[in-house]
């Protein structure tokens, strides 16, 4: 999807960034300017590979044009060797769903020494597993929706009827039910009547062991990346996000003209500030770094509801990281350069 063919909206309305903290993105590190290779990891085996490969084409090019030497490759059973052999300055890990978010590559790329650009194992593996990431946040005193977390074993077990009833008895419709580990809202389903939860877990467990099960907040969606190019995490201004169909599933998010974002979100600054206190604290509580990307509802209330965080978010031309990077005046190749040299200096001075 070229970006002509996203409805994007931009303008100075409403709160523009949010609060932020630390310094601006572009700050100096004390590591020479020009990094030698950057190896971009794109691809891989999960059912989020096409949204990857798109990512890992869309940052190479404009690292490219920052003057950085760039080679873009999968995960095979080559890329050891390689690393080894031919070890890269930086890895840029830009690997959707859970073969590139759980944390699993970035222990390799530890094991072999690597500096690689985002968050620790430890860190992805809690922040990839939504019931897990939703009591982090909840615990810093976040807003986050109702849910309970189904394994596919229990939910046969105990019979399938009788979870549902109890469900729908104890949080209500309407729900929102999707895979407790993936992305790109894949096996995502609205429930607005308790008659079309079966065929939502069943839509869930097609793409993993563990559905969640959540009210739906009705409200506006919006996105808020954080980035931290090593003087502190910053939030960037909020995307808002208006899907045709009222909900932000996998089509909306890569079929031409099917969602409308607005950047800067037409927010009050009161409004815009607390949703980027929510990613702040999300990406701090959460023990992320670099780069990370919070999905989160306003109710009609103002109240502002976290639903998940991204440690390798989308980077494709009509992903809400880029049009968020450009909203607050910056280059995605210069950004993503920044990124990387915060990442080979910390890698050499990880006091």
């Amino acid at each position: 999807m070229s970006e002509d063919d996203a409805v994007v909206s931009t303008g100075a309305t409403g709160g523009t960034t949010g609060g932020t903290t630390g310094g601006t993105t572009g700050a100096t590190t004390g590591v020479p300017a020009q990094v030698g290779r950057v190896v971009v990891l794109a691809g891989g085996l999960s059912h989020e590979r096409d949204v990857s490969l798109r990512s890992g084409r869309r940052v190479a090019e404009a690292l490219r044009e920052t003057g950085t030497e760039v080679d873009v490759r999968d995960v095979d059973a080559d890329l050891l060797r390689m690393l080894r052999d031919e070890a890269p300055d930086c890895v840029l890990p830009l690997l959707h769903g859970e073969t590139g978010e759980d944390g699993a590559v970035r222990e390799v790329l530890e094991l072999v020494g690597v500096p690689y650009v985002g968050s620790r194992p430890s860190a992805c593996r809690a922040a990839f597993d939504k019931p897990v990431a939703k009591a982090v946040v909840a615990r810093a005193g976040l807003h986050t929706p109702a849910s309970v977390a189904l394994p596919h074993e229990t939910f046969r077990e105990l019979g399938a009827a009788a979870v549902m009833d109890a469900i729908v008895a104890s949080i209500g419709l309407p729900l929102i039910v999707k895979p407790a580990r993936g992305g790109s809202a894949l096996g995502c389903t609205a429930v607005r009547e308790a008659a079309a939860l079966a065929g939502a877990m069943v839509n869930a467990f097609a793409y993993g062991d563990t559905a969640l099960v959540e009210r739906f907040v009705v409200g506006s969606e919006v996105a808020v990346p954080v980035v931290d190019t090593g003087t502190g995490p910053r939030a960037l201004p909020v995307v808002s996000i208006v899907p045709d169909g009222g909900v932000y599933d996998y089509a909306a998010r890569y079929t031409a003209g099917s969602t409308e974002f607005q950047v800067p979100a037409k927010l009050s600054d009161e409004l815009a500030a607390e949703c980027a206190r929510v990613a702040l604290t999300a990406h701090e509580v959460l023990g992320l770094r670099d780069l990370s990307r919070s999905d989160l509802i306003i109710d009609a209330q103002g109240t502002v509801w976290f639903l998940e965080v991204n440690v390798a978010p989308g980077l494709t031309e009509t992903s809400t990281v880029p049009l968020a990077v450009a909203a607050a005046g910056l280059d995605l190749g210069d950004l993503m350069a920044d990124l990387v040299r915060t990442a080979v200096e910390r890698h050499h001075d990880p006091s």
